[in-house]
């Protein structure tokens, strides 16, 4: 089984970096079938703008721009995906967005047929969400971003797609000492992942 996982942060030595390789290890040492990869967006540059070129995909009159294609090789060579991010406004980071926008394109992640029905063509990728954030459990729940998130991300984009989000998991109160804690929640779900029968 080959995982990848996707980071999007500007710094390196974050804690959603280190979540990230926590994970990343947890997947290896749970069996020697398992691999994985990391894909940080911010180290290798990826372009989040939809461009000129995207809305040709879009429309079906153009190829996969170059990084696009890449995306969708490294993607297609992928049995479960892993997104790791900070919460930026109860959501995904920018970057992380415009790689959603760009590379979950018409045509590879979903279709749309003449007579408006989806065809869904993610259905064999599975598909896991830690989110890191500041807030606390409870400002959550009263303000209902668990839910929204829930709605626009599981629901609106890989549910779209027909890809099954097995876990979505929030790391809270990251910034008030949580993140031994984290890191073991880390080591856990890369287990899960690594194990997904136990």
């Amino acid at each position: 089984m080959h995982s990848l996982i996707v980071v999007a942060h500007p710094d390196p030595a974050s804690l959603t970096h280190a979540v990230a390789a926590r994970i990343a290890q947890a997947i290896a040492d749970a069996g020697e079938s398992n691999t994985t990869a990391i894909a940080d967006l911010m180290a290798e540059g990826f372009d989040p703008r939809f461009n000129g070129e995207d809305q040709a995909l879009f429309r079906g009159i153009a190829p996969p721009p170059a990084d696009v294609a890449a995306e969708h090789a490294r993607l297609d060579a992928t049995d479960t995906l892993v997104l790791v991010y900070p919460l930026y406004w109860w959501s995904f980071p920018a970057l992380l967005k415009g790689w959603i926008d760009r590379v979950f394109t018409q045509g590879w992640a979903y279709a749309e047929g003449a007579d408006g029905k989806v065809e869904k063509r993610l259905q064999r990728l599975q598909v896991h969400l830690v989110g890191i954030g500041g807030a606390d459990a409870a400002m959550i729940e009263r303000r209902g971003y668990g839910a929204a998130m829930n709605t626009q991300i599981d629901m609106g984009i890989f549910d779209y797609c027909g890809a099954r989000v097995l876990s979505s998991t929030l790391l809270l109160e990251a910034d008030t000492g949580a993140a031994a804690a984290h890191l073991q929640t880390a080591m856990e779900i890369g287990r899960k992942i690594g194990h997904p029968t136990s």
